[in-house]
C-alpha cells in the first residue's frame, strides 16, 4: 500500500482545518472564522478506499496558518509549520478562489521551494467563486510550478476525490501507520481543550480570541460513569476575564453547555464540566509560559 504524511499549509483562515475534517470524515480539528485558530499540528488519518482492504493511508497534518508573528507564540507556531514541512512526504498548499494571491501566499510558496517539497496546490472555496476566478487563480499559481493543481471546496466536499488521487500518486510504498477505525492520534485532553476553546472563539472580539487558551487540569470517571472534567480558560489580562465570563456568567455558561453537549457525544458518556477563568499575564510573549503550555519547539 501507499502511505505517508501530508502537511496542509496556507495562510490563516484559508480552510485547512475544514479540509482535514472533511477528508477524515469526522471532526479532528476545530474551525472558526477567526484567523490563527489552529495552534497545534493535528494529525487526521484517511484510510481508503476501505478500512478493511486499504490501498493507501494518508496521515494529514493540519498546521497553524503561516503569518507575520507579533508574539513569541506566533514565532513558535511558524517554526512548528516549517518543521512539519521537512517531515512531510507531500504538501497540500491551500489558497482561496476568491481572494487575491498576496505576499503571505508568495512567502509560503518560497518556503516550499526552499524545502524542495512535493506540493499539490488546492484552490479552496471554489463554491464561492465563478469559473473565471478559479481559472485565473490556477493560472497565477501555475507560475510556482508545483506537482499538481486542484480546485476544491472543503466545506461542500467537492473536488476531493481528484485531490486524494493526486496525493496517493505521490506517496511512497509504506506501512499502515494507524489501526482500523483510528482517525486521529491527538491526546484526549487536547481534543477536549480545543472543543471548549472553539465555543468561545466566535463570541469574542478584537484581541481576546488570540489571548484565549484552554487547559484541562483534571479528568476523573465516577463509578456511575459520569466523567468529571475540570479546565482552566486562560486569558492575558484581568479586563479579558470579565469579557470571557460575560454578564451574570452568561458566556461562560453558554460556552460550557455547548462544549459539554459535544463532549458527551464524542466521548459517549455523561460529562460534568467545570470551567475556571484564569489570568496569566501576557502568556503569549513569555517563553516559560509557552513551554509550560506545551508550545515548546
Amino acid at each position: 500500500m501507499r502511505s505517508g504524511f501530508v502537511a496542509v499549509v496556507g495562510r490563516p483562515n484559508v480552510g485547512k482545518s475544514t479540509l482535514v475534517n472533511t477528508l477524515v470524515g469526522s471532526k479532528v480539528a476545530i474551525t472558526s472564522s477567526r484567523p490563527q485558530t489552529t495552534r497545534n499540528t493535528i494529525r487526521g488519518v484517511v484510510t481508503g478506499p476501505s478500512e478493511e482492504d486499504p490501498e493507501y493511508q494518508i496521515v494529514l497534518v493540519d498546521t497553524p496558518g503561516l503569518h507575520k508573528p507579533k508574539t513569541e507564540l506566533g514565532s513558535r507556531l511558524n517554526s512548528m509549520v516549517y518543521g512539519t514541512l521537512k517531515e512531510a512526504d507531500v504538501v497540500v498548499f491551500l489558497i482561496e478562489a476568491t481572494a487575491p494571491i498576496g505576499p503571505g501566499d508568495r512567502l509560503i510558496a518560497e518556503r516550499l521551494a526552499e524545502a524542495q517539497s512535493t506540493v499539490i496546490l488546492a484552490v479552496n472555496k471554489a463554491d464561492l467563486g465563478d469559473k473565471a476566478e478559479i481559472v485565473e487563480q490556477l493560472a497565477k499559481a501555475g507560475e510556482w510550478d508545483f506537482a499538481a493543481y486542484v480546485p476544491i471546496s472543503a466545506k461542500e466536499g467537492t473536488g476531493l476525490e481528484p485531490l486524494i488521487a493526486e496525493i496517493v500518486e505521490r506517496l511512497p510504498e509504506g506501512p499502515r501507520y494507524y489501526p482500523e477505525g483510528m482517525t486521529t492520534d491527538q491526546p484526549e485532553s487536547l481534543v477536549i481543550s480545543e472543543i471548549i476553546r472553539e465555543k468561545f472563539l466566535e463570541r469574542l472580539r478584537e484581541e481576546v480570541p488570540h489571548s484565549l487558551l484552554v487547559r484541562v487540569e483534571d479528568m476523573e470517571q465516577r463509578p456511575n460513569r459520569i466523567l468529571d472534567i475540570t479546565a482552566d480558560v486562560i486569558v492575558e489580562r484581568r479586563s479579558q476575564k470579565g469579557i470571557v465570563i460575560g454578564k451574570g456568567a452568561s458566556l461562560l455558561k453558554l460556552a460550557g453547555s455547548e462544549a459539554r453537549e459535544e463532549l458527551e457525544t464524542l466521548l459517549g458518556t455523561q460529562v460534568n464540566l467545570s470551567l475556571h477563568v484564569v489570568v496569566e499575564k501576557d502568556w503569549q510573549a513569555r517563553a516559560q509560559m509557552l513551554d509550560r503550555f506545551g508550545f515548546d519547539i
